[in-house]
């Protein structure tokens, strides 16, 4: 092993964890990490090769990392790369959450817990997805949008803002800020900035969290409280508190021991429900889970479903400058269950299940939400990437040429993309694999201008003559 753990991360890890489990977890470092991805049954994606990841249903292990960044699949929103352990928020949602629900992914970039939430969630659910730090939640927002369902709100806050908008949710993830300790394996920088005193800043950090957060849940909501880190700390001595501090009740998750997740490390405390995914014995990288549940004191609070909310204020009275909306296309599938609003120069379909809530987090800073449409310029409508990647956009709504390889990945880069003889002029949308939409170009019959968000654009000079293969079709039965 040629990772330089710190003599007192080995110490404390080691007696946590007992000499035979901390043996094993040592020797992972000197195995490749797996690599797992998980489809996107959204756009019909399925996976044809790999080993499934038993906790969560479209999961599956590949036996080796192909180049994610040069896969357009990747870019569509087909599949998302995601650590397995992480995954196993899709088996928490899927035993305790069976009506529609708002849920809020309080820590969300770049967006594994909150497309794994979203897929797992039950129709008719609203995820309000969120990261404090504005880089990494710009990330999110991208992530959110390839992964294309229309029942996402993004945003940009601190826990103490959600607190003070009035918001409240049946389910809050908080996958919160830690020492890292499960990631030793995958990022060395970590290794480095770890320390004692970064684990008490973390163990502090975390409560003042969930303190700020605790009142947004509603009463019998569930907290998802997770960490990627081993020590008791921030793991069963925060979740510990945060029951003796609430009187939440601790849930049990349906495992099976063929997984070999290990149970509570706490001395005293192995019967405790939490769920600790330990490189060497699970197939995963470190992560820790604990599900709890709000009490119920008999107190009448108003509660905020996807069915709506004793309204305060109208829908229109939300900060949003009102402007006069264009003329619109039939861009969507059911395009009349959606509310279109304007956003500066950007249109908005809001499903209208949910424009009541979406006008009630006018004070939070919203980076997304619903679909993009568009964008006016001047008297036309320019079809947003949102649309693009969306799960409902109507096909039969602009014209579709199928992209190669070669072609994906220039339009991928904001290069300029050849069109074949014939393809009518206007807005044209670009699929790839067997259908899955990459993007618009604006054909003008000599060129095609590129649509593509330069923002999103894949910067690598170095492009690899062929698709990297992840085994990712289209199966329209789905």
């Amino acid at each position: 092993m040629n990772i330089p753990l710190s003599p007192v991360f080995i110490e404390h890890t080691r007696s946590l964890m007992g000499e035979e489990r901390f043996g094993r977890f040592l020797k992972a470092f000197d195995e490749e990490p797996p690599v797992s991805i998980r489809v996107n049954p959204f756009k019909h994606a399925v996976a044809t090769e790999g080993d499934p990841v038993p906790w969560c249903p479209g999961g599956c292990y590949l036996s080796s990392r192909p180049s994610f960044t040069f896969d357009p699949l990747f870019h569509a929103g087909a599949y998302y790369v995601q650590e397995a352990g992480s995954m196993f928020i899709d088996r928490v949602l899927r035993q305790y959450v069976h009506r529609p629900v708002t849920m809020l992914d309080l820590c969300a970039a770049p967006g594994g817990k909150s497309t794994a939430a979203r897929t797992a969630l039950p129709k008719g659910s609203l995820l309000f997805s969120n990261e404090p730090m504005r880089q990494r939640a710009n990330v999110l927002a991208e992530n959110m949008q390839k992964w294309g369902h229309p029942d996402v709100v993004v945003t940009n806050n601190y826990p103490k803002d959600y607190r003070q908008s009035g918001l409240r949710f049946d389910v809050i993830l908080a996958d919160v800020p830690c020492s890292g300790e499960g990631m030793f394996r995958k990022d060395e920088g970590a290794v480095g900035e770890w320390s004692t005193q970064n684990v008490e800043h973390c163990r502090r950090l975390q409560r003042e969290i969930v303190e700020d957060i605790w009142p947004c849940l509603n009463p019998g909501g569930l907290l998802i409280y997770s960490t990627c880190t081993f020590n008791s700390q921030e793991d069963e001595e925060n979740v510990s508190w945060i029951q003796s501090q609430t009187g939440a009740e601790m849930l049990a998750v349906d495992t099976c021991p063929e997984w070999h997740i290990t149970a509570s490390l706490l001395k005293g405390e192995e019967q405790m429900p939490v769920y600790r995914f330990i490189p060497g014995i699970t197939r995963t990288e470190g992560l820790f889970v604990c599900v709890l549940r709000k009490s119920d004191n008999g107190m009448a609070e108003e509660t905020m479903t996807v069915k709506g909310r004793k309204k305060k204020a109208k829908a229109d009275k939300g900060g949003r400058k009102q402007q006069k909306l264009p003329p619109l296309p039939a861009w969507l599938s059911g395009q009349e269950h959606y509310r279109i609003l304007m956003n500066e120069s950007s249109v908005m379909a809001i499903p209208e299940a949910w424009a009541d809530i979406y006008a009630a987090a006018s004070g939070l800073k919203i980076l997304h939400a619903g679909i993009t449409l568009g964008t006016v310029k001047g008297k036309n409508l320019v079809p947003s990437q949102s649309l693009a990647l969306s799960t409902e956009l109507l096909r039969g709504s602009f014209p579709t040429v199928e992209v190669d390889y070669k072609t994906a990945i220039a339009y991928l880069r904001t290069e300029a993309v050849t069109l074949p003889e014939g393809t009518p002029t206007g807005y044209v949308l670009l699929t790839y694999g067997g259908g899955f939409p990459i993007g618009f170009v604006k054909n003008i019959g000599n060129r095609a201008n590129n649509l593509y968000p330069a923002e999103w654009k894949i910067k690598s000079s170095h492009v690899p003559d062929t698709a990297p293969q992840t085994g990712i079709i289209i199966d329209d039965n789905i």
